[in-house]
Order: structure tokens, then sequence, then C-alpha cells
């Protein structure tokens, strides 16, 4: 076991009015560009992954997929991805959610949990917790169970935790205000 942890706040670039104006956008490119970073963030999140004791992992389109995919290689577990409308071949599954202003929509394909399945659902941010609640609905709609929420980066301040269910642990490897 490893006892010295690599600090990853370095490794996040804060970039100011992007999106937008009045956003503070954290950037993740830079930890993506370390290997050494990645591996931390796979090493930390594994720990997790060996408490929850997930049977797949589910990544949110697209940073997810970006954590998600080498993640489930590295626990020795499946992946499934959570994707935006018509992006998916085949039966899918959908949620509509809303958001600041209007709504959106992320789907499953249909036969991905076909036995019930406990998930790990994994993205980069956890900020209003829209997306991660909506992708937590959807898992529960095709029939899995989610074990737990794991995100890079937390912005507490906009309290998006408390929109997730109670009942699954979230695990968050940096927290801003």
């Amino acid at each position: 076991m490893r006892h010295h942890l690599l600090d990853l706040q370095p490794f996040i670039r804060a970039i100011p009015d992007f999106p937008k104006p009045g956003i503070l956008f954290r950037d993740i490119s830079p930890l993506l560009r370390s290997p050494k970073a990645m591996t931390e963030v796979l090493d930390r999140l594994g720990r997790f992954c060996d408490q929850v004791q997930p049977d797949l992992i589910v990544g949110i389109e697209s940073r997810g997929f970006i954590i998600g995919t080498p993640l489930a290689l590295k626990q020795n577990l499946g992946f499934v991805p959570v994707r935006k409308p018509g992006k998916l071949p085949g039966e899918v599954i959908g949620v509509d959610y809303a958001l600041e202003y209007g709504t959106d929509r992320l789907e499953i394909q249909a036969d991905a949990l076909d036995t019930p399945k406990r998930v790990l659902v994994v993205d980069d941010l956890l900020a209003t917790g829209g997306t991660a609640a909506a992708t937590c609905r959807l898992i529960a709609e095709a029939g899995g169970t989610v074990a737990g929420v794991a995100v890079v980066i937390e912005l507490a301040g906009l309290k998006g935790r408390q929109n997730l269910p109670t009942d699954s642990p979230v695990e968050s490897l940096l927290t801003y205000p």
C-alpha cells in the first residue's frame, strides 16, 4: 500500500471566464498529460472502488470516459458509457433532466445492465449534480443499482452532492469552494 500521495492540485488549471463570463473552469488537461498524476487518480479511485464493490463502471460523456475506462481496466471491470442522445447504437433507455435553462437527455444501451448490476458512476467533475443525478436515475431505470459516485473534482459550493442518492457514497479527490 502506498503511503505517499501525490498532490493533484498542481495538475488542475483554473481558466477564468470559460465557457462564459463569470465561470472559473477547472481544467484537468494538465492532469491527463501526466502519467504520474493519472496513476495517482486511478490508484485513489481504485481504493474507493474496492470499498463500494461495483460490478461495472459507468462513465458520463465525455470526460467520464477518460477517467472511467482506465479505472475499469485497472479494477478488471467492464465499462458502460452514458451518452447524449443519438450517440449509442441499438435500443436505448433515456432520461431527461433540467438544466439552468432548458433540458438535456442522457441515454444508456437498454441491455447494458441486463442482469442486476452494482455500478460506480465516474465523471471528472461534480458541480450542481444534475448530470450525475440523471445518470443515477438512468441506472435505476435500466435495472442497476448505484454503488457510488466518483469524481476527480467537486465544486462544493454548488451543492451537487445533495442532488445525488443519499444511500450512495460519493468520492471526490479534489474539492473547491
